[in-house]
């Protein structure tokens, strides 16, 4: 038994050693069972199973899986797993729960705020009254030994002090972490507005340059075109053409066109 109780703590224990009875056909002789059971009124498992082969001795009714409503409608609602203690429903137990003497409201409703500001102060003036106990001169032989000394009792309650306020902060951990929670995510959304911010401005800026672009080559073309003639109104030398008027392009150099496309650039 003490092996056993050995095996079930160790934080690697072993299967069961029931796992072996859960084969395919003792289960399809439980089933079986089960829905045999109504036709008898006081059932025997080798009479119901007569007509099947291999039944076991032990009981087959050992194969059903757990009630869990049964579990559940216990008012400490619990299972045990390897000789551990697991509640169905995780709950934190408060610290007069747990035994210990609560100072504060123990509903998170309530503001504790004044019943911590108290436990403060009389931490305190607890901590003052220990130094100056333990400073007071030692007792004489008149006091029993008996009586415990002043300096103990305020050791206690200093920690019964400091119990309540470790307690009252652990109970804001859960408020603690949505607020963290909350910066980050606030935190998170401000930067994502802020590079989307930046990626909108750089848009707009290369957007700009293609426009300029644009425009730019959309000249250069331009003057092209005009520079090209085609064959049919090219005139003799000396004699101009009386219906087109005089191209004002014509008088470009070369070396004009290419500073004013540097300059463009």
């Amino acid at each position: 038994m003490e092996d056993e109780d050995g095996e079930l703590r160790n934080p690697f224990p072993s299967p069961p050693s029931h796992y072996t009875k859960y084969t395919a056909h003792n289960l399809a002789l439980l089933a079986l069972y089960n829905s045999r059971l109504p036709d008898h009124p006081n059932p025997v498992q080798h009479q119901v199973l007569s007509d099947q082969s291999d039944v076991p001795e032990w009981p087959v009714t050992q194969l059903e899986k757990p009630r869990i409503d049964w579990i559940l409608e216990e008012p400490d609602a619990h299972y045990d797993v390897f000789g551990e203690r697991w509640l169905v429903k995780d709950k934190i137990p408060s610290y007069a729960e747990s035994g210990g003497n609560q100072l504060y409201p123990q509903d998170p409703g309530v503001d504790r705020r004044p019943a911590l500001l108290s436990i403060l102060r009389s931490l305190l003036v607890t901590y003052s009254s220990l130094t100056s106990s333990v400073l007071a001169p030692p007792p004489t032989m008149s006091v029993p030994e008996s009586e415990a000394p002043e300096w103990q009792g305020h050791v206690e309650w200093i920690t019964v002090l400091g119990q309540n306020l470790m307690a009252a902060a652990n109970d804001l951990r859960p408020v603690q972490a949505r607020g963290n929670l909350e910066l980050m995510m606030r935190r998170q959304l401000d930067l994502r507005r802020e590079e989307t911010k930046t990626l909108h401005a750089k848009c707009d800026v290369l957007e700009a340059k293609l426009k300029d672009l644009r425009a730019s080559a959309q000249l250069v073309s331009n003057f092209g075109l005009r520079r090209e003639k085609p064959s049919s109104d090219i005139l003799m030398p000396g004699i101009q053409d009386s219906s087109t008027p005089p191209d004002p392009s014509a008088n470009v150099e070369q070396d004009d066109v290419r500073r004013w496309a540097e300059e463009v650039g």
